[in-house]
Order: structure tokens, then C-alpha cells, then sequence
């Protein structure tokens, strides 16, 4: 035994070396004003690092992303992480219900880890109409080297991100809203803020691709095709799918996929294209898929227009992949976990003082002077209220108001969305997934119920509502924070449609919750306080 001994002490020391913390991945960006000709027309653009759009975060799970943002813009900033959870961290969500912005000439510096995560996400600039001027980047986060993924490693990794653009600059759209008026219908399409054929990927013959691709658009759902070729959908927001293949696919406002393409046909260039849906006027955009031994061969007409694809319940998750799961109240099996309580949540557009508003619940949401979370944490009164919007439709005329919705820590909820209008709706929520359990036309009802999956829903963070229709999904409450819900049009999220979720936990414990960062800014009536010791 005593030879024994100094060998179980290496192997401890051993094991603890291996088990090490996280990686650490660091990033300074500076966020400045520059010209951007998207259209060919010179708008002013919010660059990162003089990137249109920004760089790209690539990560590992569990990476833990220290990200120092600089902002020389001559207005307060901020970034939000579209479908990164922040576990146990709201701190860092960015968006005004959280966190100060950053204000002109300032820096702030994000630590927020992309815990028992992997997929294809991206972020965006949240405060204001900044999202109409650039600022916005792809996040992809590969799975650790020991963790297998359901389809072979591809050949390269590209990033798509679309959406619809105004060659109008972020501050003339921003007078329109704040006028009381809606913004007219888009000028175009950009992929990778480019117009039509300003972006080429190149590939070689007989080999896999993976297409990383998020709608960041403000006002439309789009539909995604590529000239030629099938495309095999492998990744939905960071769940492994069913691999079905498509000729085209639907990818609405705020929501990213990723799909594998094989470069099997004749060597030459094919157009990528993209084109809006559920919109009276259709407008297009292309980029150029070559063929590295295709020569000067440039691509011919774009595919015609899709028939219409409604997806949703036909995407499923595919559950024999491995991957980082965590297991709130074994919510991977969420068909036999017990619902706590139903919330329905209808969106509607009012008039309000003679203003166009947007509203959930008939609540238009207005922002504070000082942002929630802060308020919370330092007990300040008066900034908001708990149950300021109702757990169901009221039928009512719109009303403002800075609306939170109280939530318990580890409750299992019903969310159904319903969507009276003729407009399609995408819907967000931040800091937590959610698994689809219906979709339907007409009126939600609690027979309704009868049709759910409760087998295999796809679990996801952005969910579209048909015109005329609800969706409705489970959604485990296992994040503690204040959390925002909005709808990712932007005019409506700008206007109105959103609220905050107020996840809370009576413990108070770090193990639910990490406390406040110490270089949180401060700002409103929280002004002055103290976070807490260096």
C-alpha cells in the first residue's frame, strides 16, 4: 500500500490538471460610424473594427468570451447575443432591460460563456434603431473534439446573414417611428451586406459544405435556395435536426439554420438566392456559388420563386445526436414533465395618443429610466411593477407601460402565441430554449392541446406565428434573471412588442444566479451605488 499511495496522489493531481477551467477566448472591438454602399448609395453604417458586417465570434462550448467593446459612436450602445442562454448570467444579455449602455467614448467590456452550447447564432447592436445601420455578426459555436456530431467534419464553414435593408440611414428611420408612423417597405435584400451579387463562395467539386444562415433583417421572413442543389438541414439554433433535405427553406425574422450543401453538379457558378415571404411585393437578392474549377463562368437567371413552405412542426430535433444538454426537470423528455401554468401571449398593433404602437397583451411596452435588472438588485421603487402585463389576451385598447411578468425559478411553462393579423410574427425569448408543441390556424383553445407533439418537438429560442394562427410551446424556466420576450420585427420590437420576464429564485445563491459583475455600468437611479468589491 505504500507504493500505492504516491501513485494515487499523481493520478489525482493528474486528473485535476485535465479537468482545468474553461478556455478563455478574448476580443476588443471598437464600434465606430463609416460609409457603407450596400445599395450603391452611400449610407452612414455602424462598423466593428471597420467591419460591415462585423467580425465573427468562433467558439467552442463552454468557451468562456471576453469581449471588450469600445464605443466611438456619438450615442450610447449596446450588443445583445441573439440565442447565446447566458446561464445564470442576464447580466450580460445586452439589451436596455439589463444593462446601462455604454455610453459615447466609453468602453464595456462583456464575460458571458456559451455554456452546454453549440449551433450557429449571431448578435446585434439592441439599443435605439441601431440594427438598421450594421453592427451585427455571426457567433458559431463547434462542439468539443470529443463530442461526436451526426454528419461528417465539411470541407469549409460559411456564415450567411441576411435580411432586409433601407437605404435610408438609422436615424431618418428612427424619426419616422417616433412620429407615430410606420416605415415604408423595405429598398432591398443584402447577404453579407451586399447587394445582388457582391458576395461569391467558393467550393470545390465532389465536396461538403456546412451554410450558417440567420435572417437580421428588421421587417421580413425570407426564403433561402441555392441554384442547382439540395440542401440537407442539420442545425436549427443549436439543436442537431432530423436531416431532411430541401429545395428551398424558410428562415423568419431573428431565427438561424444551418444546412449541408454538396458541390455535385457541373462545374460552373450558380446563384444563392434569397427572396421575401408574406410580402405583397417580392424582392430578391443573390450571391455566386462558384465552382473552384469553373473558370470566369458567372451564374445565369436565379432560380424562380419556391411555392410557399410552411415550416415549423415539420422540423424535428434528432435525438440520437450527442451534444451539451442540460436536463431541466428531465425537459428533454418535456412531453411528460407537468405545466405549471399557461401564459398566451397575442400581439396587436394600436393606435395610442395618435401614435402607431405595437403591444403584447395590449401592453406597449415603454422603457424606464433605469434598466430592470438593476433595480431589482438594488431594491429601487417605482421603476417597475410585477404583473404590469396579464398572463392572457384582454381584448382591450392598447396601453403603454413598462411591462414585467413574475416568474418562478424551475417552473414548466405553456406559452402560446396568437397571432390575429395577416402578417406573419417571429418571436424571441432570451435565456432560455423551448420546445414547439403546436402550430395551427384560427383560434388557440384549450382542446387545442389534443394536437401537440409531445414526442419530439424541435427545441429552439425564435419561433414564427402565421397570419391567422398560433404556435405554442413549453418552455422550462431554468434561468434566473430578467429576461426579455419581443418580437423580432424590429419596427413592433421598437414600437412596443415586448416584455421582460422576471425569473427569480428566493435563494439568492450564486449556485442560481452569478451576482452582479463588478464593472457593471451604472446608470438612471442606480446611479452612485456600488457593485461590489474589487
Amino acid at each position: 500500500m505504500k507504493g500505492v499511495w504516491p501513485l494515487l496522489v499523481v493520478l489525482c493531481l493528474l486528473i485535476d490538471c485535465i479537468n482545468g477551467e474553461d478556455a478563455y477566448v478574448f476580443f476588443t472591438w471598437n464600434v465606430t460610424y463609416g460609409d457603407i454602399y450596400p445599395f450603391g448609395v452611400k449610407q452612414q453604417g455602424i462598423l466593428i473594427n471597420g467591419q460591415f458586417p462585423g467580425p465573427q465570434i468562433d467558439s467552442v462550448t463552454n468557451d468562456n468570451l471576453i469581449i471588450s467593446v469600445f464605443n466611438s459612436l456619438d450615442e450610447p450602445f449596446l450588443l445583445s447575443w441573439n440565442g447565446v442562454q447566458q446561464r445564470r448570467n442576464s447580466w450580460q444579455d445586452g439589451v436596455y432591460g439589463t444593462n446601462c449602455p455604454i455610453p459615447p467614448g466609453q468602453n464595456f467590456t462583456y464575460v458571458l460563456q456559451v455554456k452546454d452550447q453549440i449551433g450557429s447564432f449571431f448578435y446585434f447592436p439592441s439599443l435605439a434603431f441601431h440594427k438598421a445601420a450594421g453592427g451585427f455578426g455571426g457567433i458559431k459555436i463547434s462542439s468539443r473534439s470529443v463530442i461526436p456530431v451526426p454528419f461528417p467534419p465539411p470541407a469549409g464553414d460559411f456564415t450567411i446573414l441576411a435580411g432586409d435593408w433601407f437605404k435610408q440611414n438609422h436615424t431618418d428611420l428612427k424619426a419616422i417611428l417616433d412620429s407615430g408612423h410606420d416605415l415604408p417597405f423595405p429598398d432591398g435584400l443584402l447577404i453579407n451586406g451586399r447587394g445582388s451579387n457582391g458576395y461569391t463562395f467558393t467550393v470545390d467539386q465532389g465536396k461538403t459544405y456546412r451554410f450558417r444562415i440567420s435572417n437580421v433583417g428588421l421587417t421580413t421572413s425570407f426564403n433561402f435556395r441555392i441554384e442547382g442543389h439540395k440542401m440537407l438541414l442539420v442545425e436549427v439554433e443549436g439543436t442537431h435536426t432530423l436531416q431532411n433535405t430541401y429545395d428551398s427553406f424558410d428562415i423568419h425574422l431573428g431565427q438561424s439554420v444551418s444546412i449541408l450543401l454538396t458541390a455535385d453538379q457541373p462545374a460552373k457558378a450558380y446563384s444563392i438566392v434569397v427572396s421575401t415571404r408574406f410580402t405583397s411585393q417580392v424582392l430578391t437578392a443573390t450571391s455566386v456559388l462558384k465552382y473552384s474549377n469553373s473558370g470566369g463562368s458567372v451564374p445565369g437567371l436565379p432560380p424562380v420563386d419556391q411555392p410557399l413552405r410552411l415550416t415549423g412542426l415539420l422540423i424535428k430535433p434528432d435525438l440520437l445526436a450527442s451534444g451539451p444538454r442540460p436536463n431541466p426537470q428531465g425537459s428533454y423528455h418535456y412531453g411528460l414533465v407537468n405545466t405549471t401554468r399557461t401564459i398566451r401571449l397575442a400581439n396587436s398593433a394600436p393606435i395610442i395618443n395618435g401614435k402607431q404602437r405595437y403591444a403584447v397583451n395590449s401592453v406597449s411596452f415603454i422603457p424606464a429610466d433605469t434598466p430592470l435588472k438593476l433595480a431589482d438588485y438594488f431594491s429601487i421603487s417605482g421603476v417597475f411593477n410585477l404583473g404590469s402585463i396579464p398572463d392572457n389576451p384582454t381584448g382591450g385598447g392598447g396601453y403603454l407601460q413598462t411591462s414585467v411578468m413574475a416568474a418562478d425559478f424551475r417552473g414548466f411553462v405553456e406559452v402560446v402565441f396568437e397571432n390575429s393579423e395577416d402578417t406573419v410574427q417571429s418571436w424571441h425569448i432570451d435565456g432560455h430554449i423551448f420546445f414547439v408543441v403546436g402550430m395551427d390556424g384560427g383560434q388557440w383553445s384549450s382542446s387545442s392541446r389534443l394536437s401537440y407533439n409531445l414526442r419530439d418537438g424541435i427545441s429552439r429560442s425564435t419561433i414564427q406565428v402565421y397570419p391567422k394562427s398560433w404556435t405554442a410551446l413549453y418552455m422550462p424556466l431554468d434561468n434566473v434573471g430578467m429576461w426579455n420576450i419581443r418580437s423580432a420585427n424590429w419596427v413592433r420590437q421598437y414600437l412596443g412588442q415586448q416584455f421582460y420576464l422576471r425569473v427569480y429564485s428566493p435563494a439568492n445563491s450564486w449556485r442560481d444566479e452569478y451576482p452582479i459583475p463588478k464593472n457593471a455600468l451604472l446608470c438612471g437611479r442606480a446611479s452612485g451605488r456600488k457593485t461590489r468589491p474589487l
